[in-house]
């Protein structure tokens, strides 16, 4: 899990994750003339990432004060339900079916799950989905497996959903393996312990006949990781608009709640030349190298506000032919984000200005016009927070007061990040188990009470939509939105 502001899609303890994403970008894009300059980074930061013991119970800071007042109708739902009696079966099922969910995610891990190409792994939750009663779910036009478990009134409809995708390319060995207590695969706690939950929910929610006052949308979602850019959740919500909430499952940290959804623009610029032998056409013609080179340089000395946090960086470089050659052509990838639109937004205004400044200076310098830069924007997360005083957040908050736990307010990037730009309440939890190595090839999970942490999970979006006969809903139903 990250602190707030670490640069993870999604959740990390992972301060070395910058070089491993930067590393497996320029593998699967770069030329290898590019890549041979960068490759022995990226490996050395895979290899450290692999050695980062607990990473996912890493300290991190708080982004907004944890309520301590809390709604009399959020107390109260809480404790009616912790009182009551089915209730209390239901967390015991819960409990009961450990062992059975462990399978589930064995299974789930071991297929594989790129970015762009989770159909396999999809097709197999759909059928578990299917299989445990939910007969309506199907795979969506973008690859999401969504289903509705319906509810007893026109009431709420709460997304829960847990992304299909890993950050491994096709061909990694993702065979679990146990030892010392723990699970090892890569991506068997990001995110498919969140799928293994979701499909334990579903069994005991029907097994108990549990029946909900508000709908629950059992979502698994494609492009959480890298490049996808949320086009799972950008999706969904673009088709369904009558989404009332959403409540995503990560690995969190027992008590750690998602509010902020920091955004983030990325930017892949070409620079392009005529290029020419470095002595004969020297003074003739300009450098890609060297306009990319004046475009970093300003691009350095740009100044973000501390508060709301604004980053930038120019992560990855490649171009040119040879040492002695005017580069005919240079490439770097961008990378800005904030936790507000309005500062990101203003640094991206400025970063673009740098490259045309970059590319006018280069020109000048030799008295031409036949540099020329374009940009292509390659990431696009849209950014937004839940406020720390809103229901969903007190319900979260109640539910981990009920389970003995204090409550974090975090901030991350995941797909929470588009229901919160839309303004749609929505916040992540974890689902239980203690987990580390994030993005590692010796990513792992410690299943010890796992249960506990999907106990919790579970009590708070009951809470939310409702239960016939003993709680009202607590989340609205809001009016649906246009297109």
């Amino acid at each position: 899990m990250p602190a707030h502001g670490s640069i993870h899609d999604g959740w990390t303890g992972r301060s070395l994750l910058p070089f491993v994403f930067v590393f497996r970008w320029i593998t699967m894009t770069l030329p290898l003339h590019t890549f041979r300059a960068t490759a022995l980074a990226g490996a050395m930061a895979l290899a450290c990432a692999a050695l980062l013991p607990g990473a996912a119970h890493a300290q991190f800071g708080a982004v907004a004060p944890t309520p301590t007042v809390l709604r009399p109708a959020v107390d109260k739902a809480y404790g009616q339900l912790m009182a009551a009696p089915q209730i209390l079966q239901l967390l015991d099922a819960v409990k009961a079916d450990h062992d059975r969910a462990t399978e589930d995610l064995r299974m789930l891990t071991e297929i594989e799950a790129p970015p762009f190409k989770e159909q396999k792994r999809a097709e197999a939750f759909l059928a578990r989905l299917q299989a445990l009663g939910l007969t309506n779910a199907a795979i969506d036009a973008e690859g999401n497996v969504v289903g509705v478990r319906k509810g007893t009134g026109n009431r709420p409809k709460l997304v829960i959903s847990a992304h299909l995708d890993t950050v491994f390319p096709s061909g990694t060995d993702v065979k679990v393996k146990e030892r010392d207590g723990k699970l090892y695969a890569p991506g068997i706690s990001d995110n498919t312990r969140g799928l293994a939950v979701l499909l334990s929910w579903l069994k005991v929610l029907n097994d108990q006949k549990i029946a909900t006052v508000g709908d629950l949308v059992f979502v698994g979602n494609v492009g959480e990781e890298e490049l996808g850019n949320l086009r799972g959740m950008k999706h969904l919500f673009k088709e369904h608009l009558d989404i009332d909430g959403m409540v995503a499952l990560e690995p969190a940290p027992d008590g750690t709640v998602l509010v902020l959804g920091t955004g983030s623009h990325r930017h892949e610029v070409t620079f392009k030349g005529p290029g020419g032998h470095s002595y004969a056409a020297f003074g003739e013609v300009p450098s890609a190298i060297h306009g990319m080179g004046r475009a970093i340089a300003k691009i350095a000395e740009i100044r973000t506000p501390k508060s709301p946090k604004t980053t930038f960086t120019v992560g990855t470089v490649g171009g040119g032919t040879s040492v002695n050659t005017i580069a005919p052509d240079a490439r770097m990838a961008v990378d800005i984000r904030s936790d507000e639109m309005a500062p990101l937004l203003a640094t991206e205004k400025q970063v673009l200005a740098a490259v045309d400044s970059a590319v006018t200076e280069e020109n000048a310098r030799w008295g031409v016009n036949t540099l020329s830069a374009s940009t292509k924007l390659i990431g696009d997360r849209p950014g937004g927070r839940t406020a720390a005083d809103a229901l969903i957040v007190e319900a979260a908050v109640r539910a981990n007061t009920a389970f003995g736990r204090k409550t974090v307010l975090a901030g991350a990037s995941t797909d929470a990040n588009v229901p919160m730009a839309l303004g749609i309440p929505a916040i992540v939890i974890g689902g239980g188990g203690k987990t580390g190595g994030f993005h590692a090839l010796s990513e792992w999970i410690d299943l010890t009470d796992a249960w506990k942490g999907a106990q919790t999970s579970l009590v708070t979006v009951l809470g939310l939509v409702g239960v016939q006969g003993v709680s009202a809903p607590l989340l609205d139903k809001r009016p649906p939105r246009t297109k």
